[in-house]
């Protein structure tokens, strides 16, 4: 499809809409089981805060990190995009962390850990717990995938197959 024909196709009042009613369905789901922004909110502040008291991903944060409160801001965002589809976040975290030498399985399976172990802690809901566990490991396998093929080749295609599980 060329951009244009994609441009009038977004511009279509009817897929806007079909779109804008699809956004509003996960958004509600999302919060039918207290995915909400203060529980993001709390989510990203208490992991952050473990991060960056963690001996293995502490140093690796602090070397690229000088402004906290502006980093929680983005995660916020990034967070309220990925989970309540709210749009607001533009970025490319794929580009950031394929500029950090080194990562590997053990800092994504370490980084799932912190992770899992914050939804775990701020559990109300099981399900709320399960939703956001998936995501975070879709990501942390997406982003190993793509660090460990550009270093092997399209050898490392299942990279992310042995991160941990919620």
């Amino acid at each position: 499809m060329s951009i244009s024909a994609a441009r009038s196709r977004a511009d279509d009042p009817e897929i806007r809409s079909h779109a804008e009613r699809k956004r509003a369905e996960k958004r509600a789901a999302a919060e039918a089981i207290g995915v909400d922004a203060d529980y993001i909110d709390h989510m990203v502040e208490t992991f952050y805060g473990r991060i960056r008291e963690d001996e293995v991903l502490g140093p690796i944060f602090a070397e690229r990190i000088a402004d906290w409160p502006a980093h929680l801001a983005r995660m916020k965002a990034f967070w309220r995009s990925v989970l309540l589809n709210s749009g607001e976040f533009s970025g490319n975290p794929m580009v950031k962390h394929l500029a950090i030498p080194g990562l590997d399985l053990g800092h994504f399976s370490r980084w799932l850990d912190l992770f899992y172990l914050t939804l775990r802690e701020a559990e109300g809901h099981p399900d709320a717990t399960a939703l956001v566990g998936k995501r975070a490991r879709m990501i942390a396998d997406s982003l190993l995938t793509a660090i460990a093929m550009r270093r092997d080749g399209l050898a490392a295609g299942r990279a992310g197959e042995d991160l941990p599980h919620v």
